[in-house]
């Protein structure tokens, strides 16, 4: 019978310092290699909601490599079309600011005046009238009011102040920069993100065109039961995530419709533009419904005396965002992706630290593939467990 042998305590020592070694060393590699690690996820996430659109190319009977080529430019050609308006929508943005501004003060003007009225009537409701002509005759001859305080008090009469000199201001004339030092000015700040970005389209083409034998070659690292649970947890990895992306992918086209279609009828300015980022900013977990609204609420502000037409967007938009959250999202996402509502905050407050914006929005994909691999390989049940809500 063989016998048991607990552990030595220096052992046990040493692995819990190898593993905060470890621990911190990923950290680390995740924070300082922040650009590669995020280009090279964006690329995985554009495959993901791609590659069905390759797959329906290919029964054309057009090879893998033609088929996410022809996608691929397609999908420039598209963003580059939805640039063109976003442009437009935004040069029409900077041409009305003036009158958006002024629209914007107006309406401020009025809410100033609203709570002056209501403070004035509560003002009448509660303070006395005696206090009340006290204090209109104090503000009417407040010179007058405190010199009788002070001859009462026996205090001699305040001195005068004399008015201070005014100070001219003094201008001092800089030579403009020149236009190219402007730019480069500009653009050095992003230079290596533009240097990153400038390689996702070929990441995606490879993705889609390797795939097949890029799945073949992970699975010839493993041998017997180890290759089964890799093939396995791949798959499982690969249809999470799958539906992660393309399912909020999905909701985002169906808010953007609808929102435009709303917006459009109810002559909501710059809609092409507002309704696809009000339809962005409500899938933000757990802020998403309060951000939907601030887009059209504020396009909204400059139609003129229609605030009822502005109440109406602000619950329509709500209405849209619930419906989206409440019925599409868990028959889309919900049966595949599993998460806790605590560890995606975790998850969230943690790569927001680690990459910024970035981070937030790749939270939730990237803790959804831990779970899919947790969930497949037999010693990290117990985390997949952690992660999901069951």
């Amino acid at each position: 019978m063989a016998l048991l042998v607990s552990p030595h305590p220096s052992q046990k020592t040493t692995s819990i310092a190898t593993s905060l070694i470890a621990a911190a060393s990923t950290v680390a590699l995740l924070y300082y290699g922040r650009d590669f690690f995020v280009t090279l996820i964006v690329s995985a996430i554009f495959a993901c909601i791609l590659d069905p659109v390759v797959m329906l190319v290919m029964k054309l009977r057009i090879p893998r490599p033609a088929a996410t080529a022809i996608v691929i430019g397609l999908a420039l050609i598209a963003v580059y079309l939805l640039s063109v308006v976003a442009w437009t929508q935004i040069a029409t943005i900077r041409e009305d600011l003036p009158t958006y501004s002024s629209r914007v003060i107006e309406i401020g003007n009025k809410v100033n005046d609203t709570l002056g009225d209501l403070e004035k009537k509560t003002v009448e409701m509660v303070v006395p009238k005696a206090l009340q002509q006290q204090e209109q005759q104090i503000q009417k001859k407040p010179q007058e009011a405190l010199k009788a305080r002070r001859r009462r008090s026996g205090l001699p009469p305040a001195p005068v102040v004399p008015p201070k000199p005014e100070i001219q201001e003094v201008r001092v004339h800089t030579d403009p920069k020149p236009p190219i030092a402007t730019i480069y000015g500009y653009v050095s700040g992003y230079f290596h993100v533009l240097i990153m970005a400038s390689f996702v389209p070929f990441l995606i083409y490879f993705m889609l065109s390797w795939r097949d034998y890029i799945g073949e070659a992970v699975l010839r690292l493993f041998h017997d039961e180890g290759r089964y649970m890799a093939g396995r947890s791949w798959d499982s990895i690969g249809n999470s995530t799958r539906a992660y992306v393309l399912g909020n992918f999905f909701l985002w086209v169906t808010l953007s419709v609808f929102s435009g279609i709303v917006f459009f009828f109810m002559g909501v300015p710059y809609w092409l533009i507002v309704a696809p980022l009000s339809a962005l900013l409500s899938l933000v977990p757990y802020v998403g419904l309060p951000l939907s609204i601030v887009p059209p609420a504020l396009a909204a502000l400059a139609i003129p005396n229609k605030f009822k037409i502005v109440l109406f967007i602000i619950l329509i938009t709500a209405a849209l965002h619930v419906f989206a959250m409440n019925f599409l999202y868990p028959k889309i996402i919900g049966r595949r992706v599993h998460l806790n509502p605590f560890m995606v905050t975790v998850a969230l407050m943690f790569w927001g630290l680690l990459w910024g914006g970035v981070g937030l929005i790749l939270a939730v994909p990237i803790t959804a593939g831990v779970k899919a691999l947790c969930d497949n390989v037999e010693p990290l049940h117990g985390y997949g467990r952690i992660l999901g809500d069951r």
